[in-house]
């Protein structure tokens, strides 16, 4: 009889090409990274674009970007704009690190203890409707026109844009987290610490953001009214001169720098909060 071969086994596959691919998840989140920031940056040439048209139509007087940056260029050289952009950023730190650095304490504890919610809620939705910028009068008048004013009204706004989120965030963690905790053994400091904390992070970066921004606008205010340096001074000096490319320079540079400030409390945000899930960008 005549005997029977058994089948050739099939041709190992080549394996390479497949290991070397990358997944798709992560090729589409990479695509869709670039796509977004191709947008921005489309956005911004398209805002350049934009302005550059307004300013040749000659809508209001207003500069164009080059003449903006040229005069820019001038206050850089001179060492104005550097020394008006160092002071208002020194006013912006300090009044926004004290004014978070209260925030968190006072939210966290209306948050977590009712009593005192009871004490501290209604002075701070009392004065949360109250402009930061109605207590410059106030405020020159009591503390003169040095630094302690423009830090002070600085420090109300980051602190009343930041103690509510706080507050939202301590009263929003899960009372099943609490509880299995209790369960677990521990106390009011640990669960505070182990559990209200982390839960509580992203609202409180969310509210610095907000804080950030109310800050640089307060700022401006206060140097409008009473200052020898700073952005909002240099606006407003430049404003009695109808000088428009020196008060369009400060407030780019306003903009940008807000915009860079935001930008790393955003990452440190991701750096705090990188066991939460997230949206694929």
């Amino acid at each position: 009889m005549p005997t029977t071969r058994p089948p050739a086994p099939p041709p190992a596959r080549d394996l390479s090409e497949t290991s070397a691919k990358p997944p798709a998840g992560p090729v589409r989140a990479a695509r869709r990274r670039w796509t977004v920031r191709l947008l921005g940056a489309v956005s911004v040439l398209t805002g350049l674009a934009l302005w550059q048209l307004l300013a040749a139509l000659g809508a209001g007087g207003v500069p164009g970007p080059g003449p903006v940056a040229a005069r820019g260029a001038e206050l850089v050289a001179d060492g104005t704009l550097v020394a008006d952009a160092l002071a208002s950023l020194r006013r912006v730190l300090t009044g926004f690190a004290l004014g978070t650095a209260a925030a968190i304490p006072v939210g966290a504890l209306m948050g977590w203890y009712p009593t005192a919610r009871a004490l501290f809620e209604p002075w701070v939705q009392f004065f949360r409707v109250i402009p930061p910028l109605a207590i410059i009068p106030l405020a020159i008048v009591l503390l003169g026109i040095d630094e302690a004013p423009k830090i002070t009204v600085i420090f109300l706004a980051a602190f009343l844009s930041t103690v509510v989120p706080v507050f939202q965030g301590v009263i929003a963690v899960e009372r099943t987290l609490v509880d299995a905790a209790r369960v677990l053994g521990a106390g009011d400091p640990t669960i505070f610490v182990r559990v209200v904390v982390p839960a509580t992070t992203p609202f409180l970066f969310a509210g610095a953001r907000i804080g950030l921004g109310a800050s640089w606008s307060t700022l401006v205010a206060a140097e409008l009214i009473a200052a020898q340096k700073g952005l909002g001074y240099r606006m407003q000096q430049a404003q009695l001169y109808y000088d428009l490319e020196t008060i369009f320079v400060g407030i780019v540079s306003i903009g940008l720098l807000g915009l860079l400030m935001d930008r790393l409390l955003m990452a440190a945000e991701r750096r705090a909060t990188a066991w939460q899930e997230r949206r694929a960008a």
